[in-house]
């Protein structure tokens, strides 16, 4: 991937050394400002005939910086720049599209499209309703069932009080996992609830490195025992859900979840 005038002259450099019309792709910056070739570059290698035929340019592509928002009139934007710059190189597939920009409409499809968090069924926009399907889960075990007296705290720092008798279950993970510790909840807050079967569980007190307690009173106690599994991301609670309480998105829940976790691919 060539991200700047420099970097295709010093690939058609290395393709004419080796005798080779080696593959490359070109990105052109169409107003994100992070990586790519500006419009000055453009002008730059655009006429350089000679250039363009030590390699083989196997794609041109851009990136969206608001296809989360459809109605942002940077989209539009961005796709009429990546149209003007893009014609001005040898022709080759176009692709703009990331998750959310495959939302957008056909004129923001072209050849190829980039879906990232779409393959995992998370939720590339902001608001509506997510058209994917999520594939992913997050399952904690259950350590130990406790049953904490009134008056009694859970956790570090004493944060969470119970105001009555209360059934706990400590279930094994925690931020080091890429369970936020930011998920913790005080006294008089409400946050995330993990689920048993069809029964939430709310978090009580901080997330620890290894450890989360959860308030499964309201559950059967034939359902919450040591050795059975919570549902930490899953049907009952997407990525998007655990995100907002985590104050974050559902691309850095994803890509933050620890290599602890013992993985299973079904059907892979």
């Amino acid at each position: 991937m060539l991200n700047s005038a420099e970097e295709v002259r010093e690939w058609a450099a290395f393709c004419t050394k080796h005798g080779e019309r080696l593959p490359c792709a070109v990105h052109i910056d169409s107003g994100m400002n992070r990586l790519g070739l500006s419009a000055q570059n453009v002008d730059q290698v655009a006429s350089d005939a000679e250039l363009w035929r030590a390699l083989t340019l196997s794609l041109v592509m851009s990136h969206l910086a608001c296809s989360d928002e459809p109605d942002h009139r940077k989209n539009e934007t961005q796709r009429k720049i990546f149209d003007r710059l893009r014609a001005r190189l040898p022709g080759a597939p176009v692709s703009l599209a990331n998750s959310a920009g495959i939302l957008l409409g056909k004129e923001f499809v072209y050849d190829l499209v980039r879906p990232g968090l779409a393959l995992y069924g998370g939720h590339p926009r902001r608001h509506a309703e997510n058209p994917f399907r999520p594939v992913v889960r997050l399952m904690g075990r259950i350590l130990q069932i406790r049953n904490a007296a009134a008056g009694e705290t859970v956790g570090y720092g004493a944060t969470r009080t119970m105001k009555k008798p209360t059934r706990l279950a400590v279930v094994s993970v925690g931020y080091a996992d890429g369970f936020f510790r930011s998920l913790s909840v005080a006294d008089d807050e409400e946050g995330f609830s993990g689920y048993i079967g069809p029964h939430p569980a709310p978090i009580v007190g901080r997330v620890s490195m290894d450890l989360v307690v959860l308030n499964v009173s309201n559950i059967p106690e034939a359902l919450a025992r040591r050795g059975d599994w919570v549902e930490l991301i899953g049907p009952n609670v997407p990525a998007h859900v655990l995100a907002f309480h985590a104050g974050t998105i559902d691309y850095e829940v994803l890509t933050n979840l620890g290599q602890r976790a013992a993985r299973r691919y079904i059907g892979g």
